[in-house]
């Protein structure tokens, strides 16, 4: 059923230009995996085996994770963290949290606190450099969370330094405009999860056509008012964009809703820096 749903797995590998990026650091390689949805329902031990052991052959410098580790129940993380002490990198694996991983009160510090534990430092609202001074990794609160502050935690960081921005919901690159945001790096969307050759995300398609309904009709289709509350920009919603000055990538993550994934596979994303002129 998983494959009848999800299709194949992919790894979309990409290079991405930074502003005044050291020549040492020219050439490093980030893995992202997204949105695991781990519940015994919307992912498979199998294909999160295939996106680990993916994640291991790139060799990556940093593994970086962007949220919905879990569904509801936040228990299944301890299982999905024990999976993920596979995971290996040369100078760590760092992640943010989704909007599902604080759906109750008890979910952020149960889910943080299992990655924690499995060597992966959870960032919310924090700024670490673990390749040194000249690259900093920024984690954002969740978008849809009260903490969702951009303001201080951008001003921690050098105005000159390269910055890679982990932000769960890709809407938030509307807000980081006025900030330097060298890459972002985005899941919530599952890609959108139908997109046909020709149309498009259809997820797209659905929301813009939700929003002009008359506001009497909206109450009579509540499946489309979901999918038009889980995203403002759906035309973000996979690859890379370029929002302002800053880039955007959106993965489009492992786990699966129905009614499945139509030309939009489970992706595992090598992100490769290179260097261009100062910023």
């Amino acid at each position: 059923m998983h494959k009848l749903l999800t299709g194949k797995l992919t790894v979309e590998r990409l290079q991405i230009p930074i502003a005044g990026l050291p020549s040492q650091l020219q050439g490093l390689r980030l893995v992202q995996l997204s949105d695991f949805h781990f519940d015994g329902i919307r992912l498979s031990k199998l294909l999160l085996a295939e996106a680990i052991a993916a994640c291991n052959a790139a060799q990556p410098d940093l593994i970086l994770l962007t949220g919905d580790f879990i569904t509801d129940d936040p228990t299944p993380i301890h299982d999905l963290a024990h999976h993920l002490t596979t995971l290996k990198s040369r100078v760590g694996t760092y992640a943010v949290l989704g909007n599902h991983d604080i759906r109750y009160a008890h979910s952020r510090p149960e889910v943080t606190q299992a990655l924690n534990e499995s060597g992966i430092q959870v960032l919310w609202n924090e700024v670490v450099y673990p390749l040194g001074d000249e690259l900093a990794i920024v984690g954002l609160a969740d978008y849809w969370s009260r903490e969702f502050q951009p303001a201080p935690v951008f001003a921690q960081v050098h105005a000159e330094t390269p910055r890679i921005v982990l932000s769960h919901n890709p809407d938030t690159a509307e807000h980081l405009k006025k900030w330097r945001v060298d890459l972002q790096l985005s899941g919530h969307t599952h890609g959108g999860q139908v997109f046909v050759p020709g149309v498009g995300n259809m997820a797209h398609h659905t929301s813009t056509f939700y929003r002009n309904l008359p506001k009497r009709v909206k109450r009579w289709v509540p499946l489309l008012k979901e999918c038009a509350q889980t995203m403002k920009h759906w035309e973000w919603a996979q690859g890379l964009h370029h929002v302002g000055d800053n880039q955007l990538y959106v993965n489009r993550g492992l786990g699966t809703y129905l009614p499945g994934r139509v030309c939009c596979p489970p992706e595992v994303t090598v992100v490769t820096l290179v260097a261009t002129p100062s910023y």
